[in-house]
């Protein structure tokens, strides 16, 4: 039944004009107020940041589709699912792209969904439709999709495993995810207010506010004193707006300044905070986001291993757990499988990818299976495993012991 929804939806796409404005209408509404929307909480350099390194990290590295074969798992190269994971998962839309995008949803609006589209000629999966904001309804009582996105053309509504659905972290029925600009929403608010008054006081030179008042109190003796009062506030306020930075009262009139100065509010104290509270959030270390701590080669390292094993590789296995749930069938579980290769993490790496693969080498490794890591053509003797000539059996010890003892007899 979802098939044929599908098929329909597939059937009704809109053309490539329709398209592109509905797709232009949703990247300007992007750009609107903060409302507890990401469009405003993106204009953040720290959010930015972290939702680009979080999202391009994943989107960095190939996402294999592997079968069982002679014990072991191969990549299923050249299969259908390979190149929609690793080149076009959709039209018009590259994998790096789309899982990029996937990420993004995750963390800003809490869930993404994916809607597997299947070929009515072979049965099997066409494309891999990526649904827009705010165009799927997800009944959490019924377990039911309803999807209405006329951009990717897919509409209907769909069972809980017709849909690929990323979540963020969960709360209540635990079935739909919440984005972490929710939890962050007031880091976020002070760091959008600590940007707008850091353009109003290079906009104003740093104008402050007060009252102008006498020696008595902010009232006159009388009417005309009143007015007068008021019409030198007035001037005053003119003349500061103006960039004045000296200004004269006549008479015994006194000017008590309300508005803090940035020392008084530690104005850049507070900047740094928000950015280690944002980075938090996030599970991002501050020197990822070029925050100016103190920082060398020990904690840079500890810094991006904890990265890694606490807030990307649980991103990643949240991908590949769905990805297995909704593409494969139960009885195939234990003989399919997807799985991103950790390995690209490195790839800029040198240094450290000859270190894991001189590891590697000395496990058990063979020359020609590390060539292959690389790309390269294998080479004689090279699928013979080695092994350290400074470790050897306690046996082996004890025989040549005893041989060199019979030849000196």
């Amino acid at each position: 039944m979802g098939f044929w929804k599908q098929f329909l939806g597939y059937i009704r796409r809109e053309n490539a004009g329709t398209r592109h404005a509905a797709a232009s209408v949703r990247v300007d509404g992007m750009l609107s107020p903060w409302n507890g929307g990401r469009g405003a909480a993106m204009c953040v350099s720290t959010v930015y940041r972290c939702v680009r390194l979080l999202s391009e990290s994943v989107a960095n590295l190939p996402l294999q589709y592997m079968r069982l074969k002679g014990g072991v798992f191969v990549a299923d190269a050249g299969g259908r699912l390979d190149y929609l994971l690793n080149v076009q998962p959709d039209v018009a839309l590259s994998a790096f792209d789309f899982w990029r995008q996937v990420v993004v949803n995750v963390l800003l609006d809490g869930n993404a969904y994916i809607v597997p589209v299947y070929s009515p000629a072979t049965m099997a999966v066409d494309r891999l439709a990526l649904c827009g904001r705010g165009t799927v309804s997800h009944d959490t009582v019924n377990d039911t999709y309803a999807v209405s996105d006329i951009v990717n053309g897919v509409s209907g509504v769909f069972g809980e495993g017709e849909v690929i659905h990323i979540k963020g972290m969960t709360v209540g029925d635990y079935k739909s995810g919440v984005s972490v600009l929710t939890y962050a929403r007031l880091t976020a608010e002070i760091a959008m207010a600590g940007d707008r008054e850091t353009r109003n006081r290079f906009e104003n030179g740093g104008n402050v506010r007060g009252l102008v008042m006498n020696e008595r109190s902010t009232e006159g003796f009388g009417e005309y004193a009143d007015e007068e009062l008021a019409r030198i506030a007035s001037a005053m306020n003119a003349g500061l707006n103006g960039g004045g930075r000296i200004m004269s009262l006549p008479g015994s009139l006194d000017f008590k300044q309300l508005s803090l100065s940035s020392v008084d509010m530690q104005f850049l104290e507070s900047r740094k905070f928000t950015v280690r509270e944002i980075c938090r959030f996030f599970g991002v270390h501050p020197s990822f986001v070029f925050d100016d701590t103190s920082n060398n080669y020990k904690s840079a390292e500890q810094a991006n291993v904890a990265f890694l094993s606490h807030t990307l590789n649980p991103l990643l296995r949240n991908i590949e757990n769905e990805l297995q749930r909704k593409l494969t069938a139960p009885s195939l579980c234990a003989k399919r499988r997807f799985q991103f290769d950790r390995r690209a993490l490195y790839a800029c790496d040198l240094e450290g990818m000859m270190k894991y693969r001189g590891q590697l080498l000395q496990c058990g490794t063979t020359v020609n299976e590390l060539r292959l890591m690389d790309n390269r053509p294998a080479v004689k003797g090279g699928d013979q495993v080695l092994v350290s000539a400074n470790l050897k059996e306690i046996g082996m010890m004890n025989q040549e012991s005893g041989n060199r003892n019979d030849e000196k007899e």
